[in-house]
C-alpha cells in the first residue's frame, strides 16, 4: 500500500479466535457501527469470504462497495476494492501476531475517494475508521 494509516491493539484471545470474528461477516452490523448490510458474494476454497458487498452508513458518507479478500490462515487478511460509488481505492489488512497471552492486531488502511480531499483530512478519517474498528473488534472478541 502506498500512503496508509496503521494502528495496533492487543486483544485477550488467540489469533484463531480473533480471526474467527474477523471472518464472520454476517455479524459485522452488530459490532461495526458503519456497516448496515453485508452479503458474501463469493467464497474461497478455504471456506472464507473471497468477495463481500458492504453497505456503509457513516453519517456524511453512505456507500455500497464490494471488496475482494485474501486470507493467510489466522495470520493476516487483506482486502482491496472491486467497486464503489464514492471510492477510487480501498486497501486494508488485519495482521495478527501472538503477544503474551493475547494477540496483537495491526490494522492498516489506505483509502482514496473520488471527490477531492486533502491528504491530512483523509488520513484523519482513516485513523477514525481504524480506531473504531479495532475497539469494536476487541469488545466483540473479548465478550
Amino acid at each position: 500500500m502506498a500512503e496508509h494509516t496503521r494502528s495496533s491493539i492487543t486483544i485477550d484471545a488467540t489469533p484463531a479466535e480473533v480471526m474467527a470474528v474477523i471472518a464472520d461477516f454476517a455479524a459485522y452490523p452488530a459490532w461495526t457501527g458503519e456497516v448496515k448490510e453485508i452479503e458474501v458474494l463469493e467464497t474461497a476454497e478455504n471456506g472464507r469470504a473471497a468477495q463481500v458487498r458492504l453497505l456503509l452508513d457513516a453519517g456524511a458518507i453512505r456507500d455500497e462497495h464490494v471488496l475482494a479478500y485474501t486470507w493467510d490462515g489466522d495470520r493476516e487478511v487483506s482486502w482491496t476494492l472491486v467497486k464503489s460509488q464514492m471510492l477510487r481505492s480501498l486497501d486494508g489488512s488485519y495482521a495478527l501476531a501472538p503477544a503474551g497471552s493475547g494477540t496483537e492486531v495491526t490494522y492498516q488502511l489506505a483509502v482514496d475517494v473520488k471527490i477531492p480531499m486533502l491528504g491530512m483530512i483523509k488520513r484523519k478519517a482513516e485513523k477514525v475508521i481504524i480506531d473504531r474498528a479495532l475497539a469494536g473488534l476487541k469488545k466483540r472478541v473479548e465478550s
